[in-house]
């Protein structure tokens, strides 16, 4: 009976113990579901900031020279990139029995809530996990409808009309926003090879890039009882790009230049934070890495002087972007 008895007690702990770590999943799962929700925005601004200001000019640089450059971002987020609307049917669905941990609180059924670029918000879910109720309220952005940052870029002219380029910023925070970006690209120019050629016609060249980008968005904690406390969301970029280039001088001074590209881009998301299921939950993110391709137009211009030009692009997508950049040459 004793024996009988000690499998019964097994057999029920083993039972109650499959049941909570199926509610944990099941919460991890519909949490997975909310910060892709949250993050991809700033996933996808991630490229348009990776991929400008890598070049100004479809001429190259004379071979050995070299140029420094300082350089600022701005990325302009429009509303439908800063808040998205979630409903509990979402939520069950994540699940194929449609029985989910979450829900939003009150009566309402849907509820539109911010990314990671969107602002405060009432909204709250609740629900129950390991017997215990909880609530919390919704992940909330860092409210900027523009996201700026500033980098410093070196360029080395190569024979047969090459170029290449290396940019690297430490992590840097920005009310609340970190960055940290490095990586390089190479461009050469093919109005080289016309029969009749000369620095002030038309210039075009080819370019690749490849850039590492991790940007951080720290938001208000929420807290999870023995579950999980989350502060952070961490999007890790890594981005290949390659396009086409067209430039025009006119006079000494002045310089308009335009480019069509397409950008390959690699993300990995990770929650930041505390807590016996953070790890499960970041994990599970692991799951949502994902590639996205885009393709996007620039168009800008260069005022020369006797030792320095300044330059100006912008870039037009599902964002809107602008580069300034100050460059001397050495």
């Amino acid at each position: 009976m004793k024996f009988k008895a000690k499998y019964l007690i097994l057999f029920l702990l083993f039972s109650v113990n499959s049941f909570a770590q199926e509610d944990v999943n099941r919460f991890v799962n519909e949490m997975l579901f909310i910060a892709d929700e949250f993050a991809t925005p700033a996933a996808e601004g991630a490229s348009y900031q990776a991929g400008a200001g890598w070049f100004t000019s479809a001429t190259a640089i004379k071979p050995w020279k070299v140029e420094v450059s300082f350089h600022g971002n701005a990325l302009f987020v429009p509303s439908n990139r800063q808040t998205f609307t979630i409903s509990n049917n979402e939520l069950q669905n994540v699940h194929e029995d449609g029985s989910a941990i979450l829900s939003l609180r009150g009566d309402e059924s849907n509820a539109v809530i911010p990314t990671a670029f969107g602002g405060e918000t009432d909204v709250y879910f609740e629900g129950n996990v390991l017997g215990q109720s909880f609530e919390f309220q919704a992940l909330e952005g860092v409210n900027k409808s523009m996201v700026a940052y500033p980098f410093v870029q070196a360029s080395v002219g190569l024979p047969h009309e090459t170029e290449f380029a290396a940019r690297f910023l430490p992590q840097l925070t920005v009310d609340g926003v970190a960055f940290t970006t490095y990586g390089a690209a190479i461009k050469h120019n093919f109005s080289q090879y016309f029969r009749f050629n000369q620095e002030e016609d038309f210039q075009a060249a080819a370019i690749i890039a490849y850039n590492k980008f991790n940007v951080e968005y720290e938001f208000p904690a929420i807290d999870i009882p023995n579950v999980a406390n989350l502060n952070l969301i961490d999007v890790n970029a890594n981005l290949w790009m390659a396009s086409v280039m067209g430039s025009k001088l006119y006079g000494d001074s002045f310089e308009v230049f335009g480019a069509l590209g397409a950008t390959n881009s690699n993300f990995h998301y990770a929650m930041g934070g505390s807590g016996p299921v953070l790890g499960q939950i970041n994990s599970a993110l692991g799951g949502l890495d994902q590639s996205q391709a885009q393709f996007k137009a620039d168009l800008g211009f260069n005022f020369y002087f006797d030792r320095f030009k300044i330059s100006t692009m912008a870039t037009a997508g599902k964002f809107f972007h602008l580069n300034a950049g100050l460059h001397f040459r050495i």
